[in-house]
Order: C-alpha cells, then structure tokens, then sequence
C-alpha cells in the first residue's frame, strides 16, 4: 500500500486528507488524518446519511487499519521535516 496523494492543512482536528492505493491497484479515497488526544490517528472514508451521522464507507481488518495508520503518519510526518528542512527564498534572489 502507499500514499497516492496528500494534501494537509488545519480543518479543525483534520491536518491532511490522503487516498490510499492497494498493491492491487485499487485507489481509496477519502482518508483523513486527525490529530487526537492521544496523537495522530486515521479516520477511514465516510458518508453523511440522513440520520445527520457520519458512517463508515470502508471496512478493514484491525491489522491493515494499523498499517494504514503507520504509512500515512510516516508520510506526513516525512513530507512535514522536508517542508522545514527546505530553504525559503525570496522572489529576489531568483535567477529569472
């Protein structure tokens, strides 16, 4: 499995939303990354439904939860010490 795409941020709790592609090919979008009481967790894709409740729209095993949970936190935390460790220049020191 791998991260296909993350886009982070600050929505509330919510600091990145990813999609996740299997090792069969199969692309699942809408996973968030939220941070908790207790550290960073995923919270699978879900719907609305008329009840005003959020539902789960994908289900997993505990032991692939915990994987995805594993990746995705390597790849945010991963791609955040680049965006520091990456210098900052101004428009006026570029070349063009």
């Amino acid at each position: 499995m791998k991260i296909e795409r993350m886009n982070k941020g600050s929505w509330g709790k919510i600091v990145a939303f990813f999609d996740l592609t299997t090792d069969d090919g199969f692309t699942i979008k809408g996973f968030k990354l939220v941070e908790g009481n207790n550290g960073k967790f995923v919270g699978f894709p879900s719907q609305k439904n008329s009840d005003g409740e959020y539902h789960d729209t994908v289900w997993a095993e505990k032991e692939v939860k915990a994987m995805v949970n594993d990746i995705a936190i390597k790849e945010y935390e991963s791609s955040t010490e680049q965006e520091q460790s990456s210098p900052v220049t101004s428009d006026e020191e570029l070349p063009f």
